[in-house]
């Protein structure tokens, strides 16, 4: 798709914040009313290794189970080849499943990949995800919701997984139906986010953040801070996304603004120390400032305690000490040494270091 037809497409669908996400669920909900729409429809049928979806039985393809009025073309095309009606639950081979271009999600945690594996290990897929046909390359399929899940999957061995296959054209209604889901579900996050957006200007499919902003429904504020989040190395961001209760926008703009004056291993210091201590966003923002102590300032480390100390005379005078401290430093201190005395012990110093 080219970037002026993904512009486009927003125009197409413009934005009412609460109703967008509404639509969004609504749609999904009335997909997955199809599966219960007629008892008697197999649950999940097997697809063929090569042939794409198996065929529904006839008294699926047959019932009451109408095709959409808006059904796109190549859609239809696609479901009567392979006979397959709206909302079947099907079983497709996990590697002719593939990532979106345009999926909302960027970061997914290893933790809870893992966890959901273990789940699927045990109990099984429990619900179908949504896949959207490769027309392109036919027997393959993109992941409109459900990437987790599929992750899971393979992280657990699985070789099929079960789908729903919906009429829904990759680029921008994928994405903003992605999108409306994980914001409904709490599980979008800026720094997704900060790179997807980043993408989408640097690839040209928006010509500026105020028009991504507008065609989004959003703050172009919340565009610019995500884009500045988006300069941040993706090990800091990804330190971030693993505590999202203490990560937001605001806690991880302050952050990009100290990796900039401060650099990575720094940040990460400061990452360890927002955990640790509770910073508040405030409190990260005055550390920022410098009107706060940052861990890059801690206080100085207490003074090393000497191991031996020789106190050195001079005629019965004491003049100074000789300390040791661990296997390889010492300290000799001299004071009122007159100067012969002084060049001469320099001289046996050097000579004796020299003499190796």
């Amino acid at each position: 798709m080219k970037p002026s037809q993904f512009a486009k497409g927003f125009q197409a669908r413009p934005d009412t914040t609460t109703s967008e996400k509404r639509t969004a669920l609504d749609r999904l909900n009335a997909i997955d009313g199809l599966v219960k729409a007629d008892a008697s429809s197999p649950v999940a049928a097997k697809a063929p290794k090569k042939e794409g979806p198996a065929p529904v039985a006839d008294n699926v393809a047959n019932n009451a189970i109408d095709a959409p009025a808006d059904e796109s073309p190549q859609y239809r095309a696609w479901r009567l080849e392979n006979r397959y009606a709206p909302g079947q639950v099907i079983e497709l081979a996990l590697k002719a499943i593939k990532p979106s271009p345009f999926n909302p999600r960027h970061f997914y945690l290893k933790s809870s990949i893992a966890e959901l594996a273990v789940n699927l290990a045990k109990q099984g897929q429990q619900q179908a995800i949504h896949v959207i046909p490769d027309y392109e390359h036919p027997g393959s399929y993109f992941v409109s919701d459900g990437g987790r899940r599929v992750r899971a999957l393979k992280e657990a061995n699985k070789e099929t997984v079960k789908a729903i296959v919906i009429d829904l054209p990759i680029g921008i209604q994928s994405y903003k139906l992605g999108y409306d889901l994980n914001v409904q579900r709490d599980s979008q996050t800026v720094f997704d986010n900060a790179i997807v957006w980043r993408r989408f200007l640097d690839e040209r499919y928006f010509q500026s953040q105020k028009e991504l902003a507008e065609q989004l429904g959003i703050d172009e504020s919340t565009v610019a801070v995500a884009l500045s989040i988006g300069k941040l190395p993706e090990a800091i961001m990804q330190e971030m996304v693993a505590r999202p209760d203490r990560f937001g926008s605001n806690m991880a703009y302050q952050v990009g603004r100290y990796h900039n004056a401060r650099g990575t291993d720094a940040t990460l210091r400061l990452i360890n120390k927002i955990v640790s201590d509770d910073l508040s966003t405030r409190q990260v923002a005055d550390i920022v400032k410098g009107r706060a102590a940052a861990q890059e300032n801690a206080k100085p480390a207490s003074r090393q305690r000497y191991a031996q100390r020789l106190e050195i005379k001079l005629d019965g005078v004491s003049i100074g000490d000789l300390k040791s401290y661990g296997d390889d430093r010492i300290e000799l201190r001299l004071r009122g040494l007159p100067k012969e005395k002084r060049d001469a012990l320099l001289e046996q110093l050097e000579r004796m270091l020299a003499s190796d």
